[in-house]
């Protein structure tokens, strides 16, 4: 392509951004549709009238989850009669089986089904799990024991139990990474008002989502305990049928996305251009690489082009064969030409790698409150008055009742503040809230760890050996309420790095794959509670070697204290890391429509730059 072109190039493109008026105010322009499949007003769909509905449905679907896997280890250990260690590992492979199914969600969604499609069969699938898990409480056949006391579940009910759980993963599994991306849907990134509130909408979601988990390990856990799990699970189950139904009718002021076939082929296509042509020079002006002009106004959005991973800027090397399929009017062969668009979304995917790396080992310590903490909630003081006592897992309320004022605070006050003083839409770049989360994860580790050595102290001097063989434990003089530090720890390291992780897997990933992008968000916790699982048999083999392990058949003869000892050094160790990756990474730069431009962004306006 010689100089001609590209000025005749860049001269076709200011032409199609003069085109550009107040049409954008009355229309949206984001390739999104309505529910007729047609470009749709912008006063009548989608921003906070649509997502209200979609916030309503996560509140309900967040109470119905914490409220089963907060409590989930006290029926396994106490009505299905698992000791410790299995107990753990089930509730971790479950939670972990739930966070990374949103990976084949995504993917299914995103690439075929849509989001809104995705979200209905998930509904269908999740409320089949609750069904079940239902009639396994009140069926006779299907109980856990035929008789008032039994020292063992039936295997049918354990069966049938199981069976729901899963199909409850499989439920969320399309439900979570579907759900929070149609909701950000609903917002215009290319409209500087709707794009403010989209950043809005990722706090307030997780406001929906946190008041779900207080009424979950709450209202639900204290129905669990003290009338039964099977009107706790009718109850739910009623609460989900009422949502889906409540979802559907807010159909008509949603905005849809096309799913635009597989993810994964366009990036495939792009190593395959770049190793065809690794002999190329690649050319000094970025304006001599190919870029389609689409002066439709409906159009997917333009990235600007970058140096990093310069090998794939092959790709867009426009040879003497690429040249004459433009003069013969043919399409060019994906396989052999990429635009720059297509070669900044791959290295956006490969930029999330070392970023996802980095979070696993906060994942690890954010599975720990439905484990372990309920555990030892379990053995000490539950007393609040002499005559109410609370349900284990209900001292997670701490957690969440911190992460709803930490998400408050932050938007309403401390981001108008930073705006402010900084000149970033966002008030802090995505990265570093992550990484002030995870700060206070480690000083979480670090309070738990000191708890945990003085609840053991306790333990030994109020629950003597009896024969040589120490008791089971029982209530402890030590209040449960020594355990709300470490909860309003995590959740104030939640508020700012499972949100901020939230916002970074929407939005630095490819516009195509933004519902796999809150699947990578999901998997996180996902792959953490599987880590955790295979780090507690690790710890247990080491440590069972001399006799005395870190995690043993109950709470009074384990070291619970070193376990969370040796997360916090890991954890801190990764942060050092994290930081070092933050540094260095370049934030996506999206081609303002407006002054449309070909390149690295030079000429003319690039958004999105300040994440």
């Amino acid at each position: 392509m010689d100089e001609q072109q590209v000025k005749k190039k860049k001269g076709r493109i200011n032409e199609g951004a003069d085109q550009i008026d107040d049409d954008d105010q009355k229309w949206v322009f984001d390739t999104s549709v309505d529910y007729k499949g047609k470009v749709h007003f912008r006063a009548s769909t989608g921003v906070w009238r649509a997502s209200v509905f979609v916030t309503a449905v996560e509140f309900i679907e967040r109470l119905t989850y914490f409220g089963l896997a907060t409590n989930l280890i006290q029926y396994l250990t106490k009505i299905i009669h698992q000791d410790l260690e299995t107990a753990a590992k089930n509730v971790n492979y479950w939670a972990g089986v739930t966070a990374v199914m949103p990976l084949v969600g995504g993917f299914l969604a995103d690439a075929y089904t849509g989001r809104f499609t995705m979200i209905l069969f998930s509904f269908i699938v999740y409320l089949m799990g609750l069904s079940l898990l239902t009639m396994s409480q009140f069926i006779p056949s299907l109980k856990p024991c035929s008789t008032i006391l039994c020292n063992q579940s039936s295997k049918i009910h354990k069966m049938v139990f199981f069976l729901a759980l899963y199909l409850i993963s499989i439920g969320i599994g399309g439900l979570k990474p579907c759900l929070q991306s149609f909701g950000a849907d609903q917002f215009d990134d290319d409209h500087p008002e709707e794009r403010k509130n989209k950043m809005s909408f990722f706090n307030w979601w997780n406001f929906a989502l946190c008041c779900g988990l207080f009424l979950g390990v709450t209202l639900v856990v204290y129905i669990q305990d003290t009338v039964s799990w099977g009107v706790a699970t009718l109850i739910l189950t009623i609460s989900m049928a009422i949502t889906v139904v409540t979802f559907y009718m807010g159909r008509f002021c949603y905005r849809y996305r096309v799913p635009e076939g597989s993810t994964f082929t366009p990036i495939i296509q792009v190593f395959v251009a770049a190793m065809r042509k690794r002999n190329l020079p690649c050319p000094s002006d970025p304006a001599l690489l190919y870029e389609i002009l689409k002066p439709e106004k409906n159009q997917g959005r333009l990235l600007c082009h970058t140096n990093r991973l310069g090998f794939l800027n092959k790709a867009a090397i426009v040879d003497e064969k690429d040249k004459n399929t433009s003069v013969s009017n043919q399409k060019h062969n994906p396989w052999r030409l990429a635009t720059v668009t297509k070669i900044e979304e791959v290295k956006l995917v490969l930029n999330t790698i070392p970023i996802w790396l980095t979070t696993l080992t906060f994942g690890i310590g954010v599975v720990q409150p439905s484990t372990f903490f309920v555990k030892q909630a379990a053995t000490m003081d539950l007393k609040i008055t002499n005559s109410f006592t609370i349900p284990p897992a209900t001292i997670s309320t701490a957690g969440a009742i911190t992460m709803i004022i930490t998400i408050v605070v932050y938007d309403r006050i401390l981001i108008p503040f930073l705006r402010k003083s900084t000149g970033n839409e966002r008030g802090i770049n995505i990265l570093r809230r992550i990484g002030i989360g995870m700060f206070f994860a480690i000083l979480a580790m670090l309070v738990a760890a000191l708890v945990e050595k003085k609840r053991l102290g306790i333990a030994r001097n109020e629950i003597p050996p009896i024969g040589g063989i120490k008791t089971k434990p029982s209530f402890l003089s030590m209040s449960v309420f020594w355990l709300a530090p470490q909860f309003m720890l995590l959740g104030f390291s939640d508020g700012f790095t499972l949100v901020g992780l939230q916002e970074y897997f929407y939005d630095q990933v490819p516009d195509s794959m933004r519902s796999l992008g809150i699947a990578f968000y999901s998997s996180v916790i996902g792959v953490g509670s599987f880590l955790s699982s295979f780090l507690i048999t690790v710890v247990n083999r080491i440590t069972g070697k001399n006799g005395e392990s870190w995690i043993g058949k109950d709470l009074t003869t384990s070291r619970l204290d070193n376990f969370y000892w040796l997360l916090a050094v890991m954890n801190g160790l990764n942060l050092c890391v994290y930081v070092l990756i933050a540094k260095r990474y370049s934030y996506k730069r999206v081609v303002d429509r407006k002054e449309r431009v070909v390149g690295d962004g030079s000429v003319g306006k690039a958004v999105e730059s300040i994440a």
